[in-house]
């Protein structure tokens, strides 16, 4: 299973999201994020019919390391960590988080055996 985690801000849009899963090149099987921006990420995962997992913390250790979601989340990269915490033990990163074209939404894929 391939899961596609992100990390966005509130001012992100679904263009944003879809962006952000483009520069990844990847076809999920599911979408991740935190709960608490679950809502806004519904209306990709309704656009491509996808599953929406909900992660909840504490959030695993990432090798991207930014300092603000450091600070705001407890993790280097909220996509690479929803990704990986989504796709179940044993998972692993296909590739580090990439950026949306605008900057407001980031996206990461891991591959695992969840369900």
């Amino acid at each position: 299973m391939i899961v596609a985690g992100f990390g966005f801000s509130t001012r992100a849009t679904l263009a944003s999201l879809q962006g952000a899963l483009a520069a990844t090149g990847g076809a999920p099987d599911a979408l991740a994020t935190l709960a608490d921006k679950a809502p806004a990420l519904a209306p990709l995962a309704l656009a491509l019919d996808l599953p929406l997992h909900e992660v909840f913390g504490p959030l695993p250790d990432t090798p991207t390391q930014s300092p603000a979601s450091q600070r705001a989340r407890g993790t280097g990269s909220v996509a690479e960590a929803c990704a990986l915490a989504a796709a179940g033990p044993g998972a692993y990163l296909m590739a580090p988080r990439v950026i949306s074209p605008d900057g407001l939404a980031t996206c990461a894929l891991a591959k695992g055996n969840g369900q």
